[in-house]
């Protein structure tokens, strides 16, 4: 289960996996998949071949090796010849990394501001609109779990159906309803009028649902609007206008470094470095040198910014429903 419901129960990472359960499949921080647990099972990669068997009863976390095959070469640690991957809890963050793309999708940086913006805490309702690959639902649902609830909508079928099967695996069902419905035309459902805390929306015309969703919304609610084109926000900023205050529109532009063992360079070689890739051969360091004062001189270390950092996302307009007669 991705978000314990229960506040008494083990949380994920304390269970031991059981017949049924995701694991995330971890190789590498770049190469992970996801995979339910069946008796029987067999999981085959580039390190061997795994047996579902042979991880049933085991704690999340753990190291598992493989029982032959494939390429190991040794990599095992103590199991020579054996390759081994890592079991980890499907968490929200590690299921944004291995769900199947139906669509694109929004990664940490983004559902993270939109998490702390939409102001979510247990017990919230949620509206959003369209839910997509289910990427941003998990987190939602995580912030307002146990108790709350978050509502999405997708006018496509087969997409919602997906998404709510991958939800019910994860145990997500009695957080998050699943509905098709297009809420560009026929906007959120009337009944629903006042309900929701928080509206997220990820659609190609985000103001036709903007009146909507200040209709859906409670009185101090907060909307959040994803679009990749800052012509969508300018149109959905204009319709905002009428109903909505403190209206604010961000771009979060991720940096992330590499940290690498290897003798730091000056001035002209970290140039010529940074222009290609390091290189991948391990070369035998002195221990690192002491400074008068017993610390470690980080010397042998480098640290530079991946030359694959992703830019722009989209861009992140938050506003408040306007209080009436306040």
């Amino acid at each position: 289960m991705m978000v314990p419901l229960n506040p008494s129960a083990k949380p994920t990472s304390q269970r031991r996996i059981a017949e049924g359960d995701n694991v995330v499949v971890y190789e590498r921080h770049d190469a992970m998949r996801a995979v339910t647990v069946r008796a029987g099972g067999v999981l085959q990669n580039r390190f061997g071949v795994f047996r579902h068997d042979d991880w049933l009863g085991r704690p999340f976390g753990c190291k598992v090796y493989s029982t032959g095959g494939g390429g190991g070469g040794g990599r095992g640690g103590g199991k020579a010849g054996a390759g081994f991957v890592h079991l980890l809890a499907p968490t929200p963050e590690l299921w944004t990394l291995v769900l199947s793309h139906r669509t694109q999708i929004l990664y940490i940086a983004d559902i993270s501001l939109v998490v702390a913006y939409l102001e979510l805490v247990p017990g919230c309702v949620v509206f959003e609109s369209g839910t997509g690959s289910g990427s941003l639902t998990t987190s939602l649902a995580r912030a307002v779990a146990p108790h709350g609830r978050v509502c999405t909508f997708d006018f496509h079928e087969q997409r919602a159906t997906s998404a709510r099967e991958d939800f019910e695996r994860n145990g997500l069902s009695s957080l998050i309803t699943v509905a098709v419905r297009d809420i560009q035309s026929e906007g959120f459902p009337e009944e629903q009028r006042g309900a929701a805390d928080a509206v997220f929306l990820d659609l190609p015309q985000p103001w036709l649902a903007i009146p909507s969703a200040g209709i859906t919304l409670k009185q101090d609610g907060v909307l959040c609007s994803f679009s990749p084109c800052i012509e969508q926000v300018q149109r959905a900023c204009e319709a905002m206008r009428s109903c909505f205050t403190d209206i604010r529109t961000f771009e979060i532009l991720l940096r992330t470094y590499e940290v690498r063992e290897g003798a730091l360079k000056g001035a002209a070689d970290d140039e010529e470095c940074n222009a290609g890739p390091l290189p991948h051969k391990r070369r035998k360091l002195l221990p690192p040198a002491k400074t008068s004062d017993g610390i470690h001189n980080p010397s042998s270390v480098m640290v530079r910014p991946c030359s694959t950092a992703k830019g722009h996302t989209g861009y992140l307009t938050f506003a408040r429903l306007r209080v009436h007669g306040g």
